[in-house]
C-alpha cells in the first residue's frame, strides 16, 4: 500500500497556509491543531493512510474499528487580514525513518497541487521540567522566515536548545524548502513526556497561532478537549508499544513451545 491520500471533496483555495499538527513530544503540536480544526469549524477533506503506521486497527465501543490515519482540513478565510488554512492532524505519525520521508513527500507533492507555500509546524520542545510561563521557540526554513515572525515574541534565539526536530515537524520545513516553500516551526517547551498532553503549552502556541492568523479562539473547553484525545492517544501509544515488543521478541525454540503447552489446562 505505500502511501496514499484519499480525497473527498477538491476545495477552492487562495494561497493557503498549511499547519501540521501530529503527536510528539507532550503532543502540543496535536492537541493545538486538533481544537483548532474544531473551534474554525473547519471541513474535512482528505485522509491520508499508509503502511508505515503501525500495523492494527483500534476498536470503539460500538466494535466498529478504527485505522491510523492522518486528517487534513480546510478553512475558507471569512474576515479580512485572514488567509485560507489547511490543517493536518492525525493518530500518528510514521513508525521508520523510510516512512516520515515517504509520508512527506506524498504531502507536499500534494500541497503544491493545492497551491500551498507557506507551512507552519507544530511540535513539542522537551526542557526536562515544568515551566510557568512555557516559551514558544521558532525555527525557520529561511532566516528571511524570521522577519516575518517576530513581531509575534516567538524565541529565535533556542537553536542551541534545538539541536534536531525528529518527525514531520522538521521534515516539512527541510524537503518544502527545496521546492520554494518557506515555513516555520513553532515549538513549545514542554516536560518532555510522549504520552502525557501539556495543555499549558497547547494553549500558549494556540492563543500564538490565533495572532499569526488573525482569527478568534476560544480555549475554556481545551482542558475537556485534551482529556479526551489523552485518552485516545495513551490507547494508541500502549498498543503501538505492545506490538513493537512482539515484533522484536525473539522466536521461540521449540523445546520452549512445548514446554510451555504442558500447563495449559
Amino acid at each position: 500500500m505505500a502511501t496514499k491520500i484519499t480525497e473527498f471533496e477538491k476545495p477552492k483555495l487562495n494561497n493557503p497556509i498549511f499547519i501540521e499538527g501530529l503527536p510528539g513530544v507532550g503532543n502540543v503540536g496535536r492537541i493545538a491543531a486538533g481544537y483548532l480544526t474544531e473551534e474554525l469549524k473547519t471541513k474535512k477533506f482528505a485522509e491520508l493512510y499508509s503502511s508505515h503506521f503501525m500495523p492494527f486497527v483500534l476498536l470503539h465501543q460500538s466494535s466498529a474499528v478504527h485505522v491510523l490515519k492522518n486528517e487534513l482540513y480546510y478553512y475558507k478565510a471569512k474576515e479580512k487580514g485572514q488567509r485560507d488554512l489547511i490543517i493536518l492532524i492525525g493518530d500518528s505519525q510514521s513508525v521508520d525513518p523510510e516512512g516520515h520521508y515517504e509520508i512527506v513527500e506524498v504531502l507536499l507533492d500534494y500541497l503544491e497541487k493545492l497551491g500551498v507555500k507557506d507551512l507552519i509546524t507544530l511540535a513539542g520542545l522537551s526542557v526536562g521540567q515544568p515551566t510557568e510561563s512555557p516559551k514558544i521557540i521558532g525555527a525557520v526554513s529561511d532566516p528571511d522566515v524570521i522577519e516575518k515572525y517576530k513581531k509575534y515574541g516567538i524565541d529565535f534565539e533556542g537553536g542551541s536548545k534545538v539541536g534536531t526536530i525528529v518527525g514531520a515537524a522538521g521534515l516539512l520545513l527541510g524537503l518544502g524548502r527545496v521546492r520554494g516553500m518557506k515555513g516555520i516551526c513553532l515549538l513549545g517547551e514542554t516536560v518532555g513526556f510522549p504520552i502525557i498532553p501539556d495543555p499549558k503549552s497547547a494553549e500558549i502556541m494556540l492563543k500564538l497561532l490565533a495572532k499569526i492568523l488573525n482569527v478568534k479562539i476560544n480555549t475554556e473547553k481545551l482542558q475537556k478537549k485534551v482529556k479526551e484525545m489523552e485518552d485516545f492517544i495513551k490507547k494508541v501509544e500502549d498498543v503501538q508499544r505492545k506490538t513493537m515488543a512482539g515484533i522484536m521478541r525473539p522466536p521461540e525454540k521449540p523445546e520452549e513451545k512445548k514446554e510451555k503447552l504442558s500447563y495449559i489446562g
